[in-house]
């Protein structure tokens, strides 16, 4: 289930950080994170290219009202969903990197494979 980690902030915050991060990770297809960030940003973005690769409308405003990036929520539909059509999940990889300089919080490699 999406959303059980609390990663140390509120639940404002938290929320609107995992929208940026899905959006940044669905524009780029790769992001740098620590390891539980990572966690909750695959999660997620598996859930909208699910609701991607459903492509009717309901899951394009569910997609919409989430993705922060109109041109991102379009790329999803036109370009990423559809590339995973035969596919049954698993579509983000973790690549845990070692860690961090400054506080040693485990990092990661977070892709859309």
């Amino acid at each position: 289930m999406p959303g059980t980690r609390k990663l140390g902030r509120a639940t404002d915050h938290r929320k609107a950080m995992l929208r940026a991060m899905v959006t940044y990770l669905l524009e780029n297809g790769k992001i740098e994170t620590t390891v539980t960030r990572a966690k909750e940003v695959s999660a997620m973005t598996e859930k909208m290219i699910t609701l991607g690769k459903a492509g009717d409308l309901h899951s394009k405003r569910q997609v919409l009202s989430y993705i922060t990036k109109e041109s991102v929520a379009k790329k999803l539909f036109d370009d990423i969903a559809p590339g995973y059509s035969g596919r049954q999940g698993g579509y983000t990889k973790i690549v845990k990197i070692g860690p961090r300089r400054g506080d040693a919080a485990e990092m990661a490699i977070i892709q859309l494979v």
